[in-house]
């Protein structure tokens, strides 16, 4: 074992016992917080396992689980059923709970009457927001983590328009980009939060289908190739004149980096080429005013008020069907807390990372803008993706 991988080992179990630390801290006395969904789980034990995380409010911690075989390190226990976690918490002489804080927002109900049932139906309530809300500051360990996600993917975004090939399909460019990302060393999953969003690797979007309303809560939707999955690409032929969006996954370490740069066909109308530079303005505008202690509202209504300003507000995140968000926080998941959108007076807070999305779509042009990654501090935003802004016709690059 190299001496990288020890030093990172340590920083990540120091990281872990302090997330486990804020938890309990906000626990209420005598309740234990039991976490079952793999990011959550992932978020406080380092890894993936299948079983349960068990934290209480004293800040004792266990880790039950049925697989993988083979962990031996402390605070692991194996189980054959979650029957088995009260008795293993009794002979180790931990206090059982009152009061049982389950993921209720996201754990499927039978699973909670089980849980309830083997505390001997103590009293349930929902850890799923409180859980969200610590795992949107992110520590130093985990902004790294995000700057090393945003190199690998503002890399391929740079290689991106090599892959352009005269009378290419938008599946089939989409097909070359994934490719690109996977060697490149993107993981390929692609976390949602919510029961009612998912998606594979992201999204590109090619002329006119950049406006189609999808039933997802995407800033943007698209038909996509089958009733199955309705977001994205559609199997279109790249035309001449029409704009290219890419918003592709850039989770290579767990953490997703968010970043969308728009390409073109040749030589775009002018007013596309005008809403991109307003995209970029609002950008410009939100980093500076985005810090800890801003409300989210506000830079909602700041982005409003530029595309209004330059009369786009009737295309702004959207035509058909309009986004009502800026931004979002990511994180292990790329739907994250705070969301930038309209009543919502939380404050940003130092840690947050944040994607901002401002995004136009243009008659008989398709979607343009550009999707950057903000690091969110008390003096101000950092951003880390670094891709080319500008819309590059990738129909003749320069290669």
């Amino acid at each position: 074992m190299s001496y990288t991988t020890i030093t990172m080992e340590t920083t990540l179990r120091k990281d872990l016992d302090s997330r486990i630390s804020k938890l309990a801290a906000v626990l209420p006395k005598g309740a234990a917080a039991i976490m079952t969904i793999p990011v959550n789980i992932y978020y406080f034990a380092g890894r993936i396992v299948n079983g349960y995380v068990y934290v209480n409010y004293k800040g004792e911690n266990f880790v039950f689980l049925r697989r993988p075989t083979g962990i031996s390190e402390d605070g692991y226990h194996y189980i054959r059923k979650v029957e088995m976690v009260p008795e293993m918490l009794q002979q180790m002489g931990v206090e059982m709970p009152e009061t049982l804080m389950l993921e209720l927002c996201e754990l499927p109900y039978l699973d909670c009457l089980r849980l309830q049932k083997a505390f001997g139906n103590v009293p349930i309530k929902d850890v799923s927001k409180t859980i969200k809300e610590i795992r949107s500051v992110k520590s130093e360990y985990e902004i790294d983590q995000f700057r090393k996600a945003a190199a690998f993917q503002s890399e391929a975004y740079r290689e991106l328009p090599a892959l352009y090939k005269t009378g290419m399909t938008d599946h089939e460019l989409c097909a070359a980009v994934e490719y690109l990302f996977r060697k490149k060393g993107c993981l390929g999953i692609f976390r949602t939060a919510g029961p009612d969003m998912e998606g594979y690797m992201g999204s590109l979007l090619a002329g006119e289908n950049a406006g189609e309303p999808s039933p997802y809560d995407f800033a943007l939707g698209g038909a996509g190739m089958h009733p199955s999955l309705p977001l994205g690409h559609n199997g279109r032929v790249l035309m001449e004149g029409t704009s290219v969006m890419a918003d592709i996954n850039g989770n290579f370490n767990g953490y997703i980096a968010d970043q969308s740069r728009t390409f073109s066909i040749g030589r775009l109308p002018d007013n596309a080429y005008y809403a991109h530079s307003v995209s970029i303005e609002i950008h410009n505008e939100i980093a500076l005013r985005a810090k800890a202690g801003t409300v989210c509202e506000d830079l909602w209504n700041l982005a409003v008020s530029i595309a209004q300003k330059h009369n786009l507000q009737e295309c702004f995140m959207g035509k058909k069907q309009q986004a009502k968000f800026v931004g979002h926080g990511i994180g292990l998941q790329i739907n994250e807390l705070p969301v930038l959108c309209p009543r919502n007076t939380a404050l940003l807070q130092a840690g947050n990372v944040i994607a901002v999305e401002p995004k136009f779509i243009i008659d008989g042009v398709g979607a343009v803008g550009v999707e950057n990654s903000y690091v969110i501090s008390s003096e101000g935003a950092e951003k880390i993706t670094t891709a080319p802004e500008e819309i590059i016709d990738i129909a003749n690059a320069e290669l």
